[in-house]
């Protein structure tokens, strides 16, 4: 989110544990996420890339950059959202994900949607 009330991208993340496509005994745990990007600015901005900051539950971090979010650069008037569904992989049954949007409006002004943590955990992992 940006200070100037035009450039206002509000990011939402709802995660879930993929018992089916976890391993547990392999120290693999698969998990999506579902990610809501809507626009309450004045302006229409476009995705460009991505930076994401993923921390597995023994503090390794792995930070991922790329172009658009699965394949598509998803331009969002304002009033609307995009909506998409990801996934990542963690050595162990929690951890926490983080990062940022870069974004350019439709005027030309280029700046960052910050993607808060959430965390990444095996239900029962947490107590």
């Amino acid at each position: 989110m940006t200070e100037d009330p035009r450039y206002r991208i509000d990011v939402s993340v709802t995660p879930r544990y993929l018992a089916a496509q976890s391993e547990p005994e392999q120290n693999r745990y698969a998990f999506a996420y579902t990610v809501t990007i809507e626009n309450k600015g004045e302006v229409a901005a476009q995705l460009l890339s991505r930076h994401w900051i993923i921390t597995d539950g023994d503090g390794h971090v792995q930070e991922v950059r790329g172009t658009g979010v699965i394949g598509e650069q998803p331009l969002i008037a304002p009033g609307e959202h995009h909506v998409y569904t990801s996934g990542t992989l963690l050595p162990t049954c929690v951890g926490s994900m983080q990062g940022s949007y870069q974004m350019v409006a439709e005027d030309g002004h280029s700046f960052d949607a910050v993607i808060a943590p959430f965390r990444l955990a095996v239900p029962g992992a947490l107590h």
